[in-house]
């Protein structure tokens, strides 16, 4: 599931209000969160979306696919979505911190970029792949600014405030999908027997086929999935349609606004604690990873093993079983945060980081050249491998795709000021030109 650079964010003042210790290990740490969501993303791309969370639907039922699936929920799913989260939240105090500095106002420029990140997020879902998190980013950064001028304590109480809300979304989707698709089924019964449907049924019918395209819950629907990515772009275009919709309205009330929000809120938090750009002590982040890691990774377990004990079953994921990675992510995002930082503090493996950093400086356009590599290798557009690739090979184009960026991406920034994406957001939330390349 997203994702925008919110370095560019900071840069809307040319004086360097920020240490420039402060800005590298939040670029380093968006830079490993970009790199890491494609773990989770590529099972999107590559194959029916049923599988993201059921390893049985397709992929490969051997143990290795399996166990891929396993790993990779314990460690990836939701995991580096939560850490961009955090920094979007953490870019808009950056960027407060520098125009307060300078006297200057910041909030028109904020917004501006807010809907253009919308609209280029729009276009993402739309035209390229449905799993778009861009516009909600925009969406929920316009809702964010608001709190800008609260105390780390109240953006910690606020954004725990909405996560407790969104807890509550989770455990009751399932049911609350059970009893949609019962109803469903009725009404079909009297429209099949010729009976006019009223204006509540109509609308119900038209909330379960969006939820029913999403979880592909049907073999005949995977089958739908199947010939759409396999077919030209006007096919799988055409099945995206209906699934983006969903996503940026039943999406954005059902999780986005409590989910993302109350993540932007911490991050906000985070960053006036400096707690997210690498200013406490050695000892704050060891006891950080291991609070993160000592109680996270057991509840990813407790996800893992009540998924397979359920055999993957949709109602269930999206009620109750939905509960443990719902938390559990967020800690284990936490110890990856803390790991990190400590990295970065302590200039172990100083030349990987480098580029980690510069993937980072570009993680608008690394995010978007996900999705115009992976759709053009699996979509019937392009190479048309989709749903051909086991489970665990997939990770070999993942490992290919970060291997590359994180070459490009130093090499671009050795003649650039930003990536390509980055440069055209800077532009038009200035309506100006922007200077490219380096003198």
């Amino acid at each position: 599931m997203s994702v925008s650079s919110t370095s560019e964010l900071t840069q809307s003042s040319t004086s360097p209000a920020m240490g420039s210790e402060r800005l590298i290990a939040i670029d380093t740490l968006r830079g490993v969160a970009v790199l890491g969501i494609l773990v989770m993303n590529i099972y999107a791309f590559a194959m029916p979306f049923v599988a993201y969370q059921n390893p049985l639907a397709h992929g490969g039922n051997e143990w290795y696919n399996v166990g891929t699936w396993f790993l990779t929920h314990i460690f990836f799913d939701q995991k580096f979505m939560t850490i961009f989260s955090l920094l979007f939240g953490a870019g808009l105090v950056m960027m407060a911190t520098r125009a307060d500095v300078r006297g200057e106002k910041y909030g028109g420029l904020w917004y501006r970029r807010c809907f253009w990140l919308m609209v280029v997020g729009a276009l993402h879902g739309y035209f390229i792949w449905f799993g778009d998190i861009l516009f909600h980013y925009g969406l929920m950064g316009m809702f964010i600014f608001l709190f800008r001028n609260c105390s780390a304590r109240s953006l910690i109480i606020t954004g725990c405030s909405l996560l407790l809300v969104g807890v509550l979304f989770t455990v009751s989707g399932g049911p609350y999908m059970e009893d949609l698709k019962s109803r469903s089924v009725e009404i079909e019964q009297f429209q099949d027997a010729g009976q006019a449907l009223t204006p509540e049924q109509t609308e119900t019918l038209e909330e379960w086929e969006g939820m029913a395209l999403l979880l592909k819950l049907a073999a005949e629907q995977v089958r739908e999935d199947m010939a759409a990515y396999t077919a030209g772009y006007s096919k799988n275009f055409e099945q995206r349609i209906p699934i983006v919709q969903m996503l940026q309205t039943q999406g954005t009330v059902g999780f986005v606004i409590w989910r993302v929000g109350g993540l932007m809120l911490i991050g906000m938090a985070l960053m006036k604690l400096g707690i997210i750009s690498c200013e406490r002590s050695n000892s704050f982040y060891r006891k950080l990873m291991f609070i993160g890691y000592g109680l996270g990774l057991p509840i990813m377990l407790i996800s893992a093993y009540g998924m397979s004990s359920h055999q993957w079953d949709a109602f269930w994921m999206f009620g109750l079983g939905g509960f443990p990675n719902y938390i559990g992510s967020i800690l284990v995002a936490f110890g990856h945060i803390a790991l990190v930082m400590t990295i970065v503090k302590n200039g172990i493996l100083r030349n990987l980081m480098a580029r980690f950093t510069a993937v980072g400086r570009m993680a608008f356009t690394n995010y978007l050249a996900h999705s115009i590599v992976m759709t053009t290798i699996f979509y019937g557009y392009g190479f048309g491998l989709y749903g051909q690739i086991p489970r665990i090979w997939q990770m070999a184009f993942v490992a290919a795709m970060l291997t590359f960026q994180l070459w490009f991406s130093p090499w671009w920034l050795e003649r650039n000021r930003f990536g390509p994406a980055e440069w055209v957001w800077r532009s038009l939330s200035y309506w100006k030109r922007q200077p490219m390349a380096k003198t």
